[in-house]
Order: C-alpha cells, then sequence, then structure tokens
C-alpha cells in the first residue's frame, strides 16, 4: 500500500503559480511511476503530467506544457507539481496518483490515489 496526501492547492488569481506537493508513505516511493490528474466540476478526471520512477521521464496534456512541471525527490518520498501561469480553466481538484508500473500515461494503471487538493483560479 501506498499512501498519498496533497498539498498546496489554493486560489490564485490568473497569470500566478502554485507548487502541488504530494508526499507518499507505506511502500517504496521509487518503484512507482507518479501522476498528475485533475477534475473540474461536472466534467471528467483527465490527466495533466506523470513523471518515471527515476524522474528521467516526463509527459504532459497539451494544455498544460510549457506551464507546469512536474517532478519528484525519491529521497523525500515526494512528488510535486509546479504550475505557472495559471489560468481559470485550471481550476479543479488535483490529484496525485502512483502507478502499479514505473511509468505510465494510463490512468487505469494508477492504483494509489490521495485525495485531492483544491485548485481555483480567478479571472
Amino acid at each position: 500500500q501506498v499512501q498519498l496526501v496533497e498539498s498546496g492547492g489554493g486560489l490564485v488569481q490568473a497569470g500566478g503559480s502554485l507548487r502541488l506537493s504530494c508526499a507518499a508513505s507505506g511502500r517504496t516511493f521509487v518503484n512507482y511511476g507518479m501522476g498528475w490528474f485533475r477534475q473540474a466540476p461536472g466534467k471528467e478526471r483527465e490527466f495533466v503530467a506523470a513523471i518515471s520512477w527515476s524522474g528521467g521521464m516526463t509527459y504532459y496534456r497539451n494544455s498544460v506544457k510549457g506551464r507546469f512541471t512536474i517532478s519528484r525527490d525519491n529521497a523525500k518520498s515526494t512528488g510535486y507539481l509546479q504550475m505557472n501561469s495559471l489560468q481559470p480553466e485550471d481550476t479543479a481538484v488535483y490529484y496525485c496518483a502512483a502507478a502499479i508500473v514505473t511509468y505510465s500515461l494510463r490512468e487505469n494503471e494508477y492504483r494509489y490515489w490521495g485525495q485531492g487538493t483544491q485548485v481555483t483560479i480567478s479571472s
């Protein structure tokens, strides 16, 4: 089992920045690929970014490329999502997740999920 706890969400104005953190406990964090997902009100949950176990591979949905950066510190068992140039359409609950493989872009390969953190962007 892996337990994940997100933090760092909040309310910011458009153009602002936030840094989300995802603290992991339980099984060895380094064994798992990590991803960030989000769910806006009335919408399906969607993939945002993924990072491999070593941090050597990353992938982003098109709408956040160049604005968001995913990273991880395996020594601290913590993942991060740096979000810059935030826009109202980024408003959502953001979830971190750990995959059953070392790198995944497939939501169904993410077994462990955090409780989510609210990100609200005002225009």
